[in-house]
């Protein structure tokens, strides 16, 4: 391996640390996401930067209830378009003042509404370019990491789904506004979670990528998600290059989700 490929760990004052909840299409009421919010603001997070990714429908009444707290509020999705023919889309510019970001390449997105590793570029150029964070998701199926196939899913997936996005906005000097999220399709929502030496081979190929498409791999937050709970999160929180947490339905309970937090300070 050439010098230019050696991984760093993560040092003080280096990669953020940021742990994210991604609330899905939870909880069942707005009512109830902005109570939920008001809980989840008052964690003690340290270091960490902190976040939650409430359904669009309660995006506005929740950042007003956190306005002037730490928490930071993202969407879930955006779309690369500013105006037009979309039904149900969101935009970068209807995002202004409520969110910071927004989560792109989700896999029940790229599931369910055909996201490819094009559109997901698409989605993160427009955002970044719009002054948003970015947080994007990749990650391999269960038939696929039995068939051996996990680096070549992940080399596609930096190549097509990172490598299209500009690079003065992928910059190291504006790396706080993107981070990385690993989520084996395999473990999300399943209970199942990769282990610390699963997740950190993983983080561990998307650096390498990374560099060889001229991103500083060593520079980027990478997180992992899928099933992450207060039970399983130390794991993860030692393990090799992974910086922080893509949370699903243990962020809808403060508790857990304050352990989650506390387990990357």
């Amino acid at each position: 391996m050439s010098p230019q490929f050696r991984i760093l760990p993560r040092a003080p004052g280096g990669r953020r640390r940021l742990v994210v909840g991604n609330w899905k299409m939870n909880p069942a009421t707005v009512d109830e996401a902005v109570a939920l919010a008001a809980e989840v603001a008052r964690i003690e997070a340290g270091g960490v930067e902190v976040g939650i990714a409430p359904p669009a429908i309660a995006l506005g009444r929740v950042s007003d209830t956190v306005r002037g707290t730490a928490l930071r509020v993202y969407a879930q999705d955006v779309h690369w378009e500013q105006t037009g023919a979309f039904t149900a889309q969101t935009s970068t510019s209807m995002l202004a003042g409520i969110a910071v970001g927004s989560i792109v390449g989700h896999s029940e997105m790229r599931r369910d509404q055909g996201d490819s590793d094009a559109r997901v570029a698409a989605k993160a150029t427009a955002a970044l370019r719009a002054g948003l964070r970015v947080i994007l998701c990749l990650g391999e199926s269960l038939a696929q990491r039995n068939g051996g196939e996990t680096d070549v899913v992940l080399e596609r997936q930096v190549r097509d789904g990172i490598g299209p996005i500009p690079r003065d906005l992928l910059a190291a000097e504006r790396g706080v506004r993107s981070a990385i999220a690993y989520e084996p399709i395999w473990a999300i929502g399943t209970g199942v979670a990769a282990s610390g030496s699963q997740a950190s081979e993983a983080v561990r190929k998307i650096r390498l990528e990374l560099l060889r498409i001229g991103v500083d791999g060593n520079a980027t937050t990478i997180l992992y998600g899928g099933s992450v709970s207060a039970a399983s999160v130390g794991e993860f929180a030692r393990a090799e290059g992974v910086d922080g947490a893509l949370v699903g339905g243990a962020s809808l309970k403060p508790e857990e989700f304050a352990a989650i937090v506390a387990a990357f300070r």
